[in-house]
């Protein structure tokens, strides 16, 4: 797949078929519409094109939004050509971008540009300056500059109960099993491992701390997790602590990984982290040893987990 950055870097002059959308977490609804996208892409043998935007239009346009994403740019990146998309077109989202007028987005940016033969697009679709534009004016633009709407009806989309909403609210309320039933994998972190103070190691417990620079990823809430971790193609098992280690009279919050069964130096390298169940909040406790005797717990419950 093909990342282009900026709809004006854009030069391919074969026809397309387009859809268009934010697609945060890339779930089961999305991916629905973007697999009947590369299927009619594949039969009429023309390139299967997504169109999305950066930053989410939220974040610009609503003042004050504190909005979270299921996925960073690069995690949507890697979704979204595991599915067979051809090209990825991510605009940067401005205020001045909003203000293209409906024709001008239709006329020189899916037309003259984006090469549309085909547009894919939700029933409730609105577009334009202040969303001025509806679907029924997108099948008049069409009938205009000779391309086809393709109108995913409301029944197909409410048949797949999920939206990008509900899986943000899961994941904040630790509902992990909902959340991979919405997205059809688990909730992933990915990040690159950095030195801490090296207190895990000394009472037997080393963790991997994870840094996240993404600001606008949405990460859970505080507390104990089970885990499965990928490392250098590797898989394994283990338990997160996300929180400001108030037993430390910690304030900035970190992202601990203990991997089970594991001993190797990974400082400045990556790893993917997948969250499957939530284990118990933050809790701050009155000395190390009674810490350590509870994290020998927390794996104990793990493990136990593991083997249900």
């Amino acid at each position: 797949m093909n990342v282009i950055n900026g709809i004006e870097n854009y030069n391919n002059s074969s026809k397309t078929i387009l859809t268009i959308g934010t697609f945060d977490g890339v779930h089961l609804g999305h991916q629905k519409i973007i697999s009947s996208l590369v299927a009619n892409a594949k039969h009429q043998k023309l390139q299967a094109n997504i169109l999305t935007f950066f930053p989410h239009p939220r974040m610009v346009l609503q003042k004050e939004n504190n909005l979270k994403l299921i996925d960073t740019l690069k995690e949507k990146e890697k979704l979204l050509s595991d599915l067979g998309i051809n090209n990825l077109i991510v605009q940067p989202f401005s205020k001045e971008f909003s203000k293209l007028s409906a024709i001008e987005f239709v006329r020189d940016i899916l037309v003259n540009k984006l090469r549309v033969s085909t547009l894919m697009i939700g029933y409730d679709h609105h577009f334009g300056k202040n969303r001025e534009a509806s679907v029924e004016d997108l099948i008049k633009y069409g009938e205009t500059y000779s391309f086809e709407v393709n109108v995913i009806p409301a029944q197909d989309v409410s048949s797949i109960i999920v939206s990008s909403t509900k899986i943000r609210n899961a994941i904040k309320e630790s509902n992990f099993k909902k959340v991979s039933q919405f997205l059809g994998r688990s909730f992933e972190l990915n990040g690159k491992v950095i030195k801490g103070d090296g207190l895990g190691r000394t009472i037997k417990f080393p963790t991997a701390n994870i840094e996240i620079k993404e600001t606008y990823k949405l990460i859970p809430s505080r507390g104990v997790y089970l885990v499965e971790v990928y490392f250098e193609g590797n898989q394994y098992s283990g338990m997160m602590n996300i929180g400001n280690r108030p037993t430390l009279n910690g304030f900035n919050q970190t992202i601990e990984t203990h991997i089970f069964d594991f001993d190797e130096n990974i400082y400045d390298k990556s790893l993917k982290v997948f969250l499957l169940k939530k284990i118990r909040d933050e809790k701050k406790f009155d000395s190390l040893t009674t810490l350590k005797k509870q994290l020998i717990k927390d794996e104990e419950i793990c493990k136990r987990t593991l083997r249900e």
